[in-house]
């Protein structure tokens, strides 16, 4: 039986000391082997693509009963979204890692420096690998127990990666990190061992999400599991009133992670409420979608409005994806397979979208400095003009601009909204959408506003030396942007899977 979704995953877990071992042997150039690794990983996946709409792989693993990998419709955005980004990271962190690492270096002797910057770039990529096996094997997992180990495989590499290479009060900001995803992720646990327990016969609990979808729970239990589960993957989403973490993590984790954590690891949460909800307890969630739709709405107003306030570059990034995991969380709710189609798009445009936009923040206090102050940049488009037409059309992504990806995610997530509402027959569903579409408007502002004041306008006297960065920072940059815009004309690569797997669940 071939092992594609295997290697995929454990060859990153398996292979971590050998990255770890080639930071500390050659430096920099170690990430080569951790982006030839993700490559690897990346064709693996789109392998198991072309063997049809589902792919799956099950091996015994006796506590459990089966260890499953599958790639379907829904899981195999998600996975193959995680590997590209981590492919094109993993080139991108060689020169910021170095920067980030030299500066905080203090020895003088140049033999402690170089053997600083090597155990740095070695530690670095061995998390890195970690960080993304846990992000890739969450989203193929088909065991509850499974998924979970997974869920934490992610948590625990970004946490370290955040208080070993962060900036600022980064030990704390990493620590408070830590306590709310792992709360968060507790209480998903016990929605999910609570499934398991209520879906097997007395004393043998059942793991598997396929068998649990048909297991007979009562009603009452599942809207309080739908609620554990929710509000579990609602802090990993970073929903408003449980998103306190997401600001400062994201702010000041080093930006290759950012681009990470933001674009990739946080839209998991919207995967999971997915896959759990819809798959695994469906009668529950037709009884949430209400709730969920107006936590959905005022999360992508208020990050916006946060967004608008903001002078950090990456600060303002941060605020945004609270905004755009709204929107993922407001199309989940549409109980219209068109709308769940286009959370799922949305999650693949918000992650080549925003992992652009925080290369762009990367590229910038590289070659400024450090600065990340948007009101002390300005005319940048004269110096940066490469790294100012990526941020053009990353911006113009998360705004929903045709012809890129995001004009496709917003137009079926709001059409199965409105649809949605419509078959519902609630004029309060139909106000909501609304709403939400109006709120789009908010998104507009702060991204043709942060493009104004960054690229445009007067240039400050103290960016004059300002050139544009290596190779390996804008290469990087412009195959996310190639993607993005090729997802825009060819949506059908997305929407061909998802539109299927997801009518054929929910109807329509």
């Amino acid at each position: 039986m071939p092992t594609y979704l295997l290697q995929a995953v454990f060859l990153p877990i398996v292979l971590s000391p050998v990255a770890y071992w080639l930071g500390k042997s050659i430096g920099t150039r170690s990430g080569w082997f951790t982006f030839g690794l993700m490559a690897y990983s990346t064709s693996l996946l789109l392998i198991s693509a072309s063997s049809g709409l589902t792919y799956s792989e099950s091996y015994p693993w006796e506590p459990i009963g089966n260890f499953g990998l599958k790639s379907d419709g829904l899981s195999l955005p998600f996975a193959i979204t995680v590997a590209i980004l981590s492919t094109t990271l993993a080139v991108y962190s060689m020169p910021y890692m170095k920067h980030r690492l030299e500066e905080d270096i203090t020895t003088s002797s140049q033999a402690e420096r170089e053997e600083q910057l090597k155990a740095g770039i070695g530690s670095y990529y061995m998390l890195f690998q970690l960080y993304t096996a846990g992000m890739i094997g969450t989203t193929l997992a088909t065991n509850l127990i499974q998924f979970y180990l997974f869920f934490e495989l992610m948590l625990l590499p970004s946490y370290f990666l955040i208080a070993r290479f962060g900036y600022g009060d980064r030990n704390r900001i990493a620590f408070m990190y830590f306590i709310w995803t792992h709360a968060g992720a507790l209480l998903l646990l016990s929605g999910l061992l609570s499934i398991g327990f209520l879906a097997g016969p007395p004393g043998m609990p059942q793991f598997d999400i396929a068998r649990i979808a048909t297991a007979d729970i009562p009603f009452g239990l599942r809207v309080w599991i739908a609620a554990a589960i929710a509000i579990g993957l609602f802090v990993k989403l970073a929903a408003f009133g449980l998103h306190i973490w997401l600001p400062y993590a994201h702010a000041e984790a080093p930006t290759p992670i950012s681009a990470l954590l933001s674009p990739a690891m946080i839209g998991i949460g919207g995967y999971a409420l997915i896959r759990f909800l819809l798959f695994v307890i469906p009668s529950a969630y037709l009884t949430t979608t209400f709730a969920l739709s107006i936590w959905g709405v005022v999360t992508m107003i208020y990050g916006g409005l946060m967004a608008l306030a903001q002078d950090d570059i990456k600060r303002l990034l941060a605020y945004s994806s609270i905004s755009q995991m709204g929107y993922i969380i407001f199309g989940v709710a549409s109980a219209f397979y068109l709308g769940v189609s286009g959370s799922v798009f949305q999650y693949v445009s918000h992650g080549t979208g925003k992992a652009i936009l925080f290369m762009v923040a990367g590229a910038i206090i590289l070659q400024a400095g450090g600065l990340r102050s948007i009101s002390k940049m300005g005319g940048l488009v004269r110096k940066l003009p490469i790294t100012a037409v990526a941020a053009m059309i990353g911006f113009l992504t998360i705004m929903g601009t045709p012809p890129l990806n995001g004009f496709q995610a917003e137009w079926m997530l709001f059409s199965g909204s409105f649809a949605g509402a419509l078959q519902s027959g609630s004029n309060a569903k139909v106000i909501l959408t609304a709403i939400a579409l109006l709120s789009t408007a908010i998104t507009a502002s702060y991204t043709l506003w942060t493009m104004k004041r960054i690229f445009f306008g007067p240039l400050p006297v103290e960016l004059e030396g300002v050139k544009e960065a290596s190779a390996s920072v804008t290469i990087p940059l412009l195959f996310l942007a190639f993607v993005t815009v090729a997802l825009g004309v060819y949506p059908s690569l997305i929407t061909d899977r998802v539109i299927p797997t997801l009518k054929a669940v929910m109807g329509g």
